[in-house]
């Protein structure tokens, strides 16, 4: 039987997202503002034949999967990132030691600063409508930050764990992490996450928080071939 999280876009699209969802039975999608995730019921050439017709833009769209996957020629491949899908089966519900704050609309304009300075992956003006982005101000600057993107059932995404280079070392993306662990758990859901294989230093974080790893994935940026 399939894991909910074996296709997590899709899952998300038809149950907690299902608000941000466009589509139909067998393809869907966000606005491009919100996130760049589009998913199938099945990962079929005729699917992704729909997708081109149906989809409003000519991309980029971010599409992920646990199994490697050759894309139809209507698509163009921009980048192929391995990854990693780490899930928090065992949450430990722990104190957060620093002030956080409610990030609103009035903060995208930093939000999207610090995402851009830090590519934590994929932000855009309305990722904010996923909900739950707090972050940590120094000065009046926005220095780090955390939310949540896919909610797949009773699986919730940490997303855009992000610190600027100049607060490396403080601890604030722990903190951020331990609250969406607080908050994720205390709603009896399940904290997960996704990460590129290769970014050693985060995974230490979130192995030492009690992330493990589910699967690998592979992330497939793309763009219509007009």
């Amino acid at each position: 039987m399939e894991h909910v999280l074996d296709n997590p876009a899709w899952n998300a699209l038809n149950s907690g997202n299902k608000h941000l969802a466009f589509g139909n039975n067998e393809v869907k999608y966000f606005d491009k503002e919100v996130s760049p995730f589009v998913a199938f019921s099945e990962n079929t050439d005729g699917n992704f034949g729909m997708l081109h017709d149906k989809l409003p833009h000519n991309g980029p769209i971010l599409f992920v999967t646990p199994v490697k996957t050759e894309i139809p020629a209507q698509w163009k491949v921009l980048q192929y990132i391995p990854g990693l899908q780490m899930v928090c089966d065992t949450a430990k519900v722990n104190e957060v030691q620093i002030g956080l704050t409610t990030l609103t609309v009035e903060h995208v304009h930093q939000m999207l600063a610090l995402a851009k300075l830090t590519n934590p992956g994929p932000f855009a003006a309305k990722t904010i409508d996923f909900g739950h982005y707090m972050g940590v101000f120094e000065g009046g600057e926005l220095v780090a930050m955390a939310g949540q993107r896919l909610h797949a059932f009773n699986y919730a995404e940490v997303s855009a764990v992000c610190t600027h280079p100049d607060h490396i070392g403080k601890g604030y993306a722990k903190q951020l992490l331990q609250h969406h662990i607080n908050r994720i758990t205390a709603a009896s859901e399940i904290p997960f996450l996704h990460v590129r294989a290769d970014n050693e230093r985060a995974i230490k974080v979130y192995e030492s928080l009690g992330f493990a790893t589910r699967i690998a994935v592979y992330f497939y940026v793309m763009v219509k071939c007009v």
